[in-house]
């Protein structure tokens, strides 16, 4: 339940632990501080910059993935 967070804007790469049950939307970057936010179309972070997408896409469900 890891992924490694790519920043576009330092190419920064950082690992952290996914939420299981809910999606990530903001993520600021460990290496130059930007606040990353998920690319259109796309539901959290770490679908956006992540290696793998989050626990619920994996899984086939996006129903904690609908932003309000």
């Amino acid at each position: 339940m890891k992924s490694t967070l790519y920043c576009p804007e330092c190419d920064h790469k950082e690992t952290e632990a996914m939420p299981t049950d809910s999606c990530q939307w903001f993520y600021e970057c460990k290496g130059c501080g930007v606040l990353l936010k998920p690319k259109k179309g796309d539901c959290c972070v770490f679908c956006s910059y992540g290696s793998v997408p989050c626990p619920p896409i994996q899984q086939g469900t996006s129903s904690c993935c609908t932003s309000s």
